[in-house]
């Protein structure tokens, strides 16, 4: 009896299959998004909104104008999120590490707590530039400690500056809102992470930021495939270690700020995301990225649905969602040895 091993073609094949079968489940998630709600609309109507729209029509407004930006919203953040935590999964070696592991999360909100506090920020739209400053210096600040001494920001350093950052940061958030309730009632909503209520000028602020963030994740695949066989074996093929995380580092910062500062913190979908696809794909970072950036809007969406299923009219936020999907997904994966690293 012979034993029959998959040819490095077929295999690519599957899996490039796989990602048609996840881009089609992407457009079907989002028309989904598209019908359900506190109205809920006829698929037919839907399509009829996309392809010849009424102005007349008010379900077909209710389409353009409240569910589109929200769908697009969550298609971004959902495919920002999820190529984040691969790369930063990579980067650091963190079997654990999503986008709060360098602070980002947290610069982000002290960014608009500040902003809300002293300066008179209402407007989502201002939320935008103030989270995406906010996490690109928090992660400044966590890659410049762990940088420091003379072995340079490893994996262990990053994880431990990331952490001692973030308590610094959400304590100082803490003191401004037990302070003030008018910064802690704009913010609430924001704060636990949420699609409802963005327009299409959320998506045309962050859409080029994302776009750029993707394209640095890219080109960090075969640099992250080389981190993922250590850094010593990394260095002995010629790869700069440090200039790998540096990359890979700004295009996190890039994704997740940009993710953040439109949708809020939304916990879990950067951790669970890319252990989903690393189960799928194994350990090779070409095609890890292509699998998170698809499969983390349908994630992401998804729970957007399921919250305003749950609990019309209003809904359930979805950043609620993902921690109430992702939690156990977190406790079994602390538990799995193997994944101690990557």
């Amino acid at each position: 009896m012979h034993l029959v091993v998959p040819s490095r073609g077929n295999r690519a094949a599957r899996l490039f299959a796989g990602l048609l079968l996840l881009s089609v489940s992407v457009v079907a998630v989002a028309v989904l998004s598209l019908a359900v709600g506190a109205r809920p609309i006829p698929i037919e109507v839907v399509w009829q909104a996309l392809t010849q729209f009424d102005t007349a029509n008010a379900e077909h407004h209710i389409v353009w104008d409240l569910r589109m930006p929200r769908t697009l919203v969550g298609v971004l953040v959902g495919v920002a999120l999820g190529l984040a935590g691969a790369v930063l999964q990579g980067a650091t070696r963190n079997p654990l590490a999503d986008p709060s592991i360098l602070g980002i999360h947290a610069g982000a909100a002290l960014a608009v707590v500040l902003g809300i506090a002293f300066f008179g920020f209402t407007q989502l739209s201002g939320y935008v530039w103030l989270a995406f400053g906010g996490a690109g210096a928090a992660m400044f600040v966590v890659y410049s400690v762990a940088s420091l001494g003379r072995e340079g920001a490893t994996p262990v350093k990053l994880a431990l500056a990331g952490a001692a950052v973030t308590a610094v940061l959400y304590s100082i958030i803490n003191a401004i809102l037990l302070t003030s309730t008018r910064t802690l009632d704009e913010i609430r909503f924001w704060q636990v992470g949420s699609l409802a209520g963005r327009s299409i000028d959320i998506v045309l602020q962050v859409a080029p930021f994302l776009v750029v963030g993707a394209l640095l994740a890219f080109a960090c695949a075969r640099l992250l495939d080389g981190l993922a066989m250590g850094d010593e074996v990394a260095r002995a093929l010629g790869q700069r270690i440090a200039m790998t995380r540096a990359l890979s580092g700004l295009a996190a910062v890039v994704l997740a700020g940009g993710s953040t500062a439109a949708a809020g913190p939304i916990a879990f979908v950067g951790l669970t995301v890319p252990h989903m696809a690393r189960a799928i794909t194994g350990p090779s970072y070409r095609w890890i990225l292509p699998y998170a950036m698809l499969m983390a809007p349908i994630l992401l969406l998804g729970a957007d649905v399921v919250g305003r299923v749950v609990s019309p009219p209003g809904g359930v936020q979805v950043g609620i969602v993902t921690a109430l999907i992702g939690a156990p997904f977190f406790i079994a994966l602390v538990r799995r040895r193997k994944l101690a690293s990557l």
